[in-house]
C-alpha cells in the first residue's frame, strides 16, 4: 500500500493518511485494523539537514522523532524515538519527524551532527504503526528545501516538481504504472 500525507501532498496512486504525527498515526492505524496491508510505502517531501540536495530522491527505512528540546537539553523522552526496518543499505538515511518544521540553521547543523539526514512530518508514525502491526515498511522522499530560514519559501517553490520526481521514481522502480 502506498501512502501520502494529504492536503497539498497527494498522489492519485497513494492513500492520504493526514498531516503530522498524530493524524497520520490515527488514520493509518484505523486502516490497518480494517484492511491490514502486506507492505507500507510512504511517499512525500522532505527538508534536508544539509547533506542532501534539493530534488534528490531518498529511500529510507529508518525514522526518528528527535525534537528541538533534545538539542538544547531542555527535554527528554522515556520512549524509543528511533524505528528502523531491517535493511541491507550500509548508509541508511535517518528521517527525523516532528509536527514542526526546522527553520534554524543552527538546529539543522545539530540534527546533522546527530546523524539525521532529512525531516518529514509523518514518516515516524508510519514506521511505528508498521512496527506494531508487523508490516514491512519504508519511505521515498524528495528534498524540497533545506531546514533554514528559507524552508517554507523553498518548499512552496519546489513542491510541485518534487511530486513529479517522486511519481517518476516510483514508475522507474515498477511500483506504479505510467
Amino acid at each position: 500500500m502506498i501512502l501520502c500525507a494529504g492536503n497539498n501532498e497527494t498522489f492519485d496512486f497513494a492513500t492520504p493518511i493526514g498531516v503530522g504525527l498524530i493524524d497520520s498515526a490515527i488514520n493509518l492505524t484505523r486502516h490497518c485494523l480494517v484492511h491490514k496491508p502486506e507492505f507500507l510505502l510512504f511517499v512525500g517531501s522532505a527538508g534536508s539537514y544539509g547533506e542532501h540536495k534539493i530534488n534528490e530522491i531518498i529511500e529510507s527505512k529508518t525514522a526518528a522523532n528527535i525534537e528541538l528540546g533534545f538539542l538544547d537539553q531542555s527535554a527528554y523522552t522515556p520512549i524509543d524515538n528511533v524505528v528502523s526496518a531491517p535493511t541491507e543499505d550500509v548508509k541508511e538515511v535517518i528521517v527525523n519527524c516532528s509536527n514542526y518544521i526546522t527553520t534554524s540553521e543552527e538546529a539543522m547543523e545539530k540534527f546533522r551532527a546527530l546523524g539525521l539526514g532529512i525531516e518529514n512530518m509523518e514518516f515516524f508514525s508510519v514506521m511505528r504503526v508498521a512496527q506494531i502491526f508487523g508490516i514491512p515498511a519504508g519511505g521515498v522522499f524528495c528534498v524540497t528545501n533545506y531546514c533554514d530560514a528559507n524552508a517554507h519559501r523553498d518548499f512552496i517553490a519546489n513542491h510541485g516538481f518534487a511530486k513529479v520526481l517522486l511519481s517518476e521514481h516510483l514508475k522507474e522502480k515498477g511500483l506504479i504504472r505510467g
